[in-house]
């Protein structure tokens, strides 16, 4: 156990059935006249959506909604939303949605209030001032983007996810929601359950984790684990996305505070160059990722096999834990790309080099080589092996 000094640091969180409900009562606290809601289309037409735009007009009328957010939210959305939020003079951001509109709200507020362009603040503490304050209400059980202090936004002019890591993103407030979750097709809920069990994965192994991130990423890789096959079946219940829900918490509070390692440094490069789900990117990366940092930190790998139900011992444990994850992402639906035919080494060096220069690649336990990060990209894109 470290005694070394960490910090951790959280929004104030509720949750349960219907805390989505509470967001009326909740923005009187910030003495808002003018919020902006940041969402997507989609979510715009889902019943419980119409449920919280309801309580938000019991308590204020003058609302401004920006909805033109996509999967892997653009550097120009993040801009074009940061301009409507300053021509409006709005006063409070309300994220609705996955990780890409929380993401985009995070960017709006940085650069609303900081301004530049959002890219300028890749990296890590390089925001000078914190931003509008922020209310988050989930909608999948995965990006955790509603307590962390990430926000991840594609450069699109060089196709690559950027990294901004601050405490002054850390929403104010996240109000965590089952209902939300009810309404996710069977494919995405795989997709964000297995990113959620990427990040409780990567935080505990992590060389920045803690006795504090380790008990919500132990908690969270259990709950995970043994409801995401449950929670992608037509008759799921409310529960059982309730479970998944505390899962993608207790990671979103582990890695936020413990950061992340090669899988989302490798799934960043990966998703912005072929626009491909963040969640499935991460579902293909974290097999190999694990055999190769397995023998850097063999004790806490043992740990999360022990989790699995696997009671092994010795060497083999490091291919049981490895075949155990490819039979639970098989089992969800979540199968090897599509081996692409255009793949050259030019593009795998691209892919590689910007890896290498994500921050999550800093706390990963294994110091990887570009050349075990490139053959990594060429085992799943060109599925040798």
């Amino acid at each position: 156990m470290t005694t070394e000094l960490r910090k951790f640091v959280a929004p104030e969180i509720i949750t349960g059935i219907d805390a989505r409900l509470m967001i009326g009562r909740y923005i009187t606290h910030f003495a808002t006249s003018r919020p902006m809601i940041v969402t997507d289309t989609n979510i715009h037409q889902m019943p419980w959506f119409q449920d919280i735009l309801h309580e938000i007009q019991r308590y204020i009328s003058d609302i401004i909604i920006y909805d033109k957010v996509t999967s892997n939210p653009r550097d120009y959305e993040v801009m074009e939303g940061a301009k409507l939020f300053r021509a409006k003079k709005c006063d409070l951001l309300i994220a609705v949605g996955g990780g890409s509109p929380i993401d985009c709200a995070k960017g709006i507020g940085i650069v609303a209030v900081n301004g530049g362009n959002i890219l300028d603040y890749e990296g890590v503490d390089e925001i000078k001032l914190p931003g509008p304050p922020l209310i988050c209400i989930p909608s999948t059980s995965g990006a955790s983007a509603d307590v962390s202090q990430f926000a991840i936004i594609c450069d699109t002019e060089n196709q690559v996810k950027k990294a901004i890591i601050s405490k002054k993103v850390v929403p104010e407030l996240a109000l965590i929601d089952p209902i939300p979750l009810m309404t996710m097709d069977p494919y995405l809920t795989a997709c964000t359950g297995m990113d959620a069990l990427t990040h409780a994965i990567e935080a505990y192994v992590s060389n920045a984790n803690s006795p504090l991130t380790d008990i919500h990423a132990m908690e969270a890789i259990r709950l995970i684990y043994h409801s995401i096959e449950e929670a992608i079946k037509p008759d799921r219940s409310v529960e059982t996305m309730y479970q998944m829900m505390l899962g993608s918490l207790g990671a979103g509070l582990a890695f936020s505070n413990a950061s992340l390692g090669a899988v989302h440094a490798m799934s960043h490069s990966l998703g912005g160059l072929l626009d491909l789900p963040h969640g499935e990117c991460n579902s293909m990366l974290l097999e190999q990722v694990i055999e190769v940092n397995f023998n850097a930190s063999p004790e806490r790998y043992t740990k999360i096999a022990r989790i699995m139900g696997i009671e092994e011992e010795g060497e083999e444990i490091r291919q049981l834990l490895v075949d155990r994850i490819r039979h639970l992402r098989e089992a969800v639906g979540i199968n090897n790309f599509t081996s692409v035919e255009w793949l050259s080494d030019d593009i795998l060096d691209k892919l590689t080099d910007g890896a290498l220069l994500d921050p999550c690649m800093v706390t990963n336990p294994e110091i990887l080589t570009k050349d075990e990060v490139k053959a990594i990209y060429g085992k799943i894109l060109r599925q040798q092996g």
